[in-house]
């Protein structure tokens, strides 16, 4: 199965023949497999860690912040992110030569139209199809923008964290501001947390970095599937002298060993669509990464459905703390 991006783009499959192809950005399904057998060569750079987990054909995925892949067509899954939008696209017309040619397809909810004023600059850029509620663009570039990693950076300290400075790039959770369901979390946060911790999609790694400043003797592990979101982390931690493991997994995929506490303002949505699947993931499997008598803390908005999923693994739920849209939800095992 295909996503709609990719229906539209199978309508041009003559533009792929004999060419080698760099698929980018929010690409979810195994359309570049479909094309191997017509390029000279397909690749994927994905910043999703839930993709790479996924795929199972040959080929080849790099996870990874920084692309330094080329390729004689670039294709490019618009996302609803703006700012990773202009991180990743700049970052892959800086990395090309000039007379790259690049399509860029994008669902029009996500604001994929706006694509033609932000490569304008750059070359030459037109719509080529419409179809599935999406639009086909192909670019040529002229002009290659000047690309600085170190200029996407964003911090900001809170002095109620006890002046953390979070660090954040695009696309990554609380990049630009602490997301009011964490504020909430962090609320029920003490310096009685000990032991082993584990911080389920940190984000820039408020949650952890939070409870490593406050408990320096917890094991914080921090996991998630953004690429910036780990870089994030990463340099919150540094920044702040903190010392905690950062690695990529999907919900539970790479995580080993049990812990005292799961902590998670868990996401319930992919790209612009609700989805549930994640959180489904962590509350259905979180007792068997629990210590006798851990805890599984998570924040959510007050209208999801938590509450009976949260009853039906773990027999019964205490709110921790509540506002007019968010709740905080605790379960021992």
């Amino acid at each position: 199965m295909i996503s709609l991006e990719s229906e539209v783009l199978e309508r041009h499959l003559e533009i792929f023949h004999h060419k080698s192809i760099l698929f980018a950005g929010g690409i979810n399904d195994d359309f570049p497999k479909k094309i191997q057998k017509i390029s000279t060569a397909v690749s994927v750079w994905s910043w999703y860690f839930d993709y790479v987990k996924r795929v199972t054909s040959s080929v080849e995925v790099d996870f990874s912040a920084i692309c330094t892949k080329k390729a004689d067509m670039l294709v490019y899954y618009w996302t609803k992110n703006k700012q990773e939008v202009n991180f990743q696209l700049m970052q892959l017309l800086a990395n090309a030569d000039e007379s790259q040619e690049m399509l860029i397809i994008g669902e029009n909810r996500s604001g994929v139209r706006s694509v033609e004023k932000l490569l304008a600059p750059y070359g030459d850029i037109a719509k080529i199809d419409s179809a599935r509620r999406c639009g086909l663009y192909h670019f040529s570039l002229k002009k290659r923008p000047h690309f600085n990693q170190d200029k996407f950076w964003h911090n900001y300290t809170f002095s109620k964290l006890d002046n953390l400075t979070l660090w954040g790039l695009p696309g990554a959770f609380s990049a630009n501001e602490l997301d009011v369901g964490t504020d909430l979390l962090l609320s029920t946060v003490d310096k009685h947390i000990r032991g082993d911790v584990l911080d389920l999609g940190c984000g820039v790694g408020v949650i952890g970095s939070y409870i490593q400043k406050l408990n320096p003797r917890a094991n914080v592990t921090m996991t998630d599937i953004h690429c910036m979101a780990l870089e994030s982390a990463k340099k919150t931690l540094a920044e702040n002298q903190l010392s905690a493991k950062v690695l990529a997994s999907d919900v539970f995929s790479d995580v080993e060993g049990k812990f005292d506490l799961l902590i998670s303002n868990p996401p319930f949505h992919s790209g612009v669509d609700t989805d549930y699947r994640a959180v489904n993931e962590l509350i259905q499997q979180a007792k068997w990464y629990l210590k006798d008598g851990g805890e599984l803390r998570i924040v959510a908005n007050a209208f999801l459905p938590y509450p009976d999923l949260l009853d039906t693994h773990f027999g019964s739920h205490e709110v921790l703390a509540k506002t007019n849209k968010f709740k905080v939800y605790s379960v021992r095992s």
